[in-house]
């Protein structure tokens, strides 16, 4: 076949098509197409239309081709929200961040969270609402919009180990993930890195290139993720033989500003500190600057590693040594164990869920994703 052939096929097939389209747009009227006028055309049962458009298994494939191709045919579009009404769904996944707004904006490491967590969302059709709670006013009525069943999950980042959040979310029964556990025995599903390991890896890097009195500047300690990177932190220095040393450590909350402060607070303490590990990227750019105000080159006289791997270690300068946590597939990894959750409480639910499996003796998910040292010039 001819190009010019081809061409002059595929305009009489958009023709054809266009005018069914009319035809059928004239005999109702001008009115959208229906459920039963699908079943009618289909030969089908408006039960077995709504399976199809559903999803449901229970359909044989030659019934499923009939539904599909009088769908095309009339050009009938399925009403999603009366779809959802009637299954008892919001259709909806919403993510929660129990922070300001402005540290929200601040910090790279929530943009790539809600990047993975949009991506696994793009084909199941499920909207994501992000939502602040930072106080009791809004976690109460984060709690009275989900109670009303405005959303059918909910993804929690940035938790604290004291924050009341996750158990009131638990309370209302709707399936709940958080990123980052609160404790060693989180009840709740979770997705985390390897905090621990990440920073062990970090602070063994510096003492393999000669770095003997090490630094670290932590995040909010009530924040278990933070804890834990102090924990590698502190297990690498053993490791290596050296006794802890608590002036050595300073404890920050994740802001450049705070970053700042603690090298203040490190230097002052220990003014022959030959490295710093930040457990964060945006941490580790405050001590930067607070090292070139006091006249200490990077890395010849203090090395630098961060924690995240985000934007900020690449372009910063030198370019930061960075313990690289997979942040996007962690948003990944959480949408799917919500629809996971969803589908194995709503009994005939059509939600991709993806892998789900439950974590040991049954219990709740808990999984921790693997980091990686990525080495730049800072170290």
């Amino acid at each position: 076949m001819t190009a010019r052939t081809a061409r002059e096929a595929d305009a009489a097939r958009t023709s054809r098509t266009e005018a069914r389209t009319v035809r059928t747009a004239r005999t109702r009227g001008g009115k959208p197409p229906t459920l039963e006028e699908v079943a009618a055309r289909a030969g089908v049962g408006r039960g077995t239309v709504s399976r199809v458009i559903n999803g449901s298994p229970r359909v044989s494939p030659p019934t499923r081709a009939a539904v599909e191709a009088a769908i095309t045919e009339l050009g009938y579009v399925p009403n999603r929200a009366a779809r959802a009404l009637a299954a008892n769904r919001a259709d909806a996944i919403a993510l929660v961040v129990p922070e300001p707004e402005a540290r929200f904006f601040a910090e790279p490491y929530f943009s790539d969270i809600v990047s993975g967590v949009g991506e696994a969302l793009a084909e199941t059709g499920m909207q994501l609402l992000l939502t602040f709670a930072g106080g009791a006013r809004e976690r109460r009525r984060l709690a009275q919009y989900l109670a009303a069943h405005r959303a059918d999950g909910v993804l929690l980042v940035s938790v604290r180990a004291d924050d009341p959040l996750p158990d009131l979310l638990a309370g209302t029964g709707i399936p709940t993930v958080v990123s980052g556990r609160r404790s060693a025995a989180e009840p709740l599903p979770s997705v985390d890195s390897d905090n621990a390991g990440g920073a062990r890896t970090a602070v063994t890097h510096l003492l393999s290139r000669g770095r003997r009195t090490i630094a670290t500047i932590t995040g909010r300690l009530e924040v278990y993720g933070a804890a834990c990177r102090l924990d590698g932190y502190r297990r690498a220095l053993a490791e290596a033989g050296q006794a802890p040393d608590e002036s050595l450590i300073a404890v920050a909350d994740f802001t450049e500003e705070g970053g700042r402060r603690a090298m203040r607070e490190l230097l002052a303490r220990r003014p022959a500190l030959d490295a710093v590990f930040a457990a964060s990227d945006v941490m580790a750019a405050g001590a930067r600057q607070t090292l070139r105000a006091a006249g200490r080159r990077i890395p010849e006289d203090v090395a630098l590693v961060g924690f995240d791997d985000s934007a900020i270690a690449r372009h910063m300068d030198p370019p930061l040594t960075s313990v690289r946590q997979p942040i996007e597939e962690m948003g990944r990894a959480m949408a799917r164990v919500v629809l996971s959750e969803i589908a194995r409480r709503t009994p005939g639910a059509s939600v991709e869920a993806g892998p789900g499996e439950p974590g040991p003796r049954g219990g709740p998910q808990q999984l921790v994703l693997p980091t990686e040292l990525v080495v730049r010039d800072s170290s």
